[in-house]
């Protein structure tokens, strides 16, 4: 592929994805407001941009076998750990962004326990074997990540217990 449409198809595949996302995120919105209809819309949108993201990364050849989708999680959730959200974290604190330090506090705390969520998967992908996994707890509030049992506390927001959802 041609470095003009490959660089396309990458930014399509970012604003598509950031598109998806920001929808649903409207969506929980328009539902707290009391506008259910308007939420539908957002939904039904944001799954049409999922279609344009899947098939701008797909093209990219960024969609394999689950080994190496599995380990394309690894790296990405390890370089957020390593590189990204410690640096974003740092300049809020120099910038004094309350908001933003918590919210990549926050982020960073979650793709710790994803990285290893996903080495697990993949370990056990590569022995031709599902992953054995029990219930899985996200923190509404920070996204922190439990597999079993949602504690009576988020360890890194102090969310209480009814703000984890079981998945």
């Amino acid at each position: 592929m041609r470095k003009m449409t490959k660089a396309n198809l990458e930014a399509a595949f970012a604003g598509e994805s950031q598109a998806h996302m920001k929808y649903l995120i409207f969506a929980a919105e328009a539902e707290k407001e009391g506008f259910p209809k308007v939420a539908r819309l957002f939904r039904a949108i944001a799954y049409a941009e999922q279609v344009h993201a899947t098939n701008h990364l797909r093209t990219l050849g960024g969609v394999g076998e689950s080994p190496a989708n599995l380990q394309a999680a690894i790296d990405g959730e390890t370089f957020e750990v390593d590189e990204m959200y410690p640096a974003y974290k740092a300049v809020a604190e120099l910038q004094e962004e309350k908001a933003a330090v918590r919210s990549t506090h926050y982020a960073l705390e979650a793709e710790k326990v994803h990285a290893g969520m996903y080495q697990k998967a993949r370990q056990a992908v590569l022995a031709g074997k599902d992953v054995e996994v029990g219930d899985i707890y996200i923190c509404d509030v920070c996204g922190w990540t439990v597999e079993g049992e949602a504690p009576d506390r988020c360890p890194i927001c102090g969310a209480t217990r009814d703000k984890f959802r079981k998945f």
